[in-house]
């Protein structure tokens, strides 16, 4: 039985409540945002800043930008007041780094499910953690489906939710493949890549529990 479960997700695709709910029916931890929580107390970052950067490599130009000139330094915007951090790592590998060590932290606890974060990746390369505890889905879903989804539960601007969707996606996949040299939904690198909309997201839930209690 698998103890540790990863869940990648495409923006609008229903991943985190797939996941709650797979948590809740297994009976085991489930986080999120609180990485960004935990994060912040070990790197003295701040939430906020953690929060808007973890996503926002939008392109190797950018990433270069930040190797050459993001530097944390004292009275840094979105390092706590009074914080000293190190003045030779860009402030993205920082944000990277900090989350990276949460991840595996947690995973070291206990049964738990995990979303986003790069946690398939850092999982799957850790001696800290055994690989075959570990699953690692993917959750996608049409374009309609997420960006209707979107529009109701996350407050997207009808007009332009297809547009929205594509963007955060885009952001998601740049960051992934920035930080763990694979490629965002690539399938050789999942366990399981599931349609949330074929399956519904109760569905969904219900085969990943059933893959966790069958391998």
């Amino acid at each position: 039985m698998k103890k540790i479960i990863t869940i990648s997700r495409e923006y609008g695709s229903g991943g985190r409540s797939i996941g709650k709910k797979v948590a809740d029916r297994l009976g085991i931890s489930f986080y999120d945002s609180e990485i960004i929580d935990m994060a912040a107390e070990t790197s003295g970052l701040s939430k906020e800043f953690i929060s808007r950067t973890e996503q926002s490599i939008s392109s190797g130009l950018l990433y270069t930008l930040l190797l050459g000139t993001s530097y944390a330094t004292p009275g840094t915007t979105g390092l706590h007041a009074g914080t000293r951090a190190s003045m030779s790592i860009p402030l993205a590998d920082q944000v990277f780094n900090a989350q990276r060590q949460v991840v595996i932290d947690l995973a070291k606890k206990g049964p738990c499910v995990i979303v986003g974060r790069c946690s398939d990746y850092i999982l799957t390369h850790t001696e800290e953690i055994n690989k075959d505890d570990v699953l690692n889905v993917f959750i996608y879903a049409p374009l309609e489906f997420k960006a209707k989804r979107a529009v109701e539960l996350k407050g997207l601007d009808e007009a332009n939710a297809w547009k929205d969707v594509k963007l955060i996606d885009k952001r998601r996949a740049n960051h992934y493949n920035t930080f763990t040299e694979q490629t965002w939904g690539d399938r050789k690198y999942y366990h399981a890549l599931l349609n949330s909309s074929l399956f519904g997201i109760d569905g969904t839930a219900d085969i990943i529990v059933n893959l966790v209690q069958h391998t």
